[in-house]
């Protein structure tokens, strides 16, 4: 078990076999999925699955998301972090968006922003990116609040499978000047 980041209250690592049970928890509640364009999964196999995909990216593209835990009691709460994103977005592909979703008892807790301010300083200081990316449906005010809390721009709207959303985006140096 690979630990990426930590923060006062989290951890953040890579995915093992063993988070199967937490995972499926996220995706078979249909609140957490509500702006997704994803079904709830009606089978445990399916966050195998997902967890096995993830695991790929890490070798693969070096990155993935990563498993949330709370620092406190090693609780998984949800997934955080990077991908490298290959299909096509808004006219963009080949990049690194930061994402998050977390179990619904644990909204409202600051977790998101905490995860998510991790992930880019992960990306920036470890990865050496200059650019990260990151979308949300334009309805999920809660996501877009995290986006912004944590200096990301909002360039522009656009549609995706039907639904608008906003692209959002933070580069290195817009990064250094929001951490100081």
């Amino acid at each position: 078990m690979n630990i990426l980041a930590e923060t006062s209250r989290l951890v953040l690592r890579e995915f093992v076999r063993s988070d199967t049970d937490r995972m499926y928890e996220l995706y078979t509640d249909p609140l957490v999925l509500q702006y997704l364009d994803e079904k709830p999964f009606n089978d445990i196999k399916q966050a195998e699955e997902v967890i096995e995909f993830i695991r790929k990216q890490y070798i693969d593209n070096g990155t993935g998301r990563l498993a949330v835990l709370k620092k406190d009691t090693n609780e998984f709460i949800g997934w955080a972090g990077l991908k490298y994103v290959t299909g096509s977005y808004n006219n963009h592909s080949n990049y690194y968006e930061v994402g998050y979703r977390f179990i619904q008892r644990y909204w409202g807790k600051g977790y998101a922003t905490e995860a998510a301010q991790a992930s880019l300083d992960f990306g920036f200081n470890e990865l050496k990116l200059h650019e990260i990316y990151a979308m949300a449906d334009s309805g999920n005010v809660s996501s877009r609040m995290v986006l912004e809390k944590i200096g990301m721009h909002d360039l522009e709207k656009f549609d995706l499978e039907g639904h608008e959303h906003d692209w959002f985006k933070i580069t290195r140096t817009q990064w250094e000047k929001w951490k100081t």
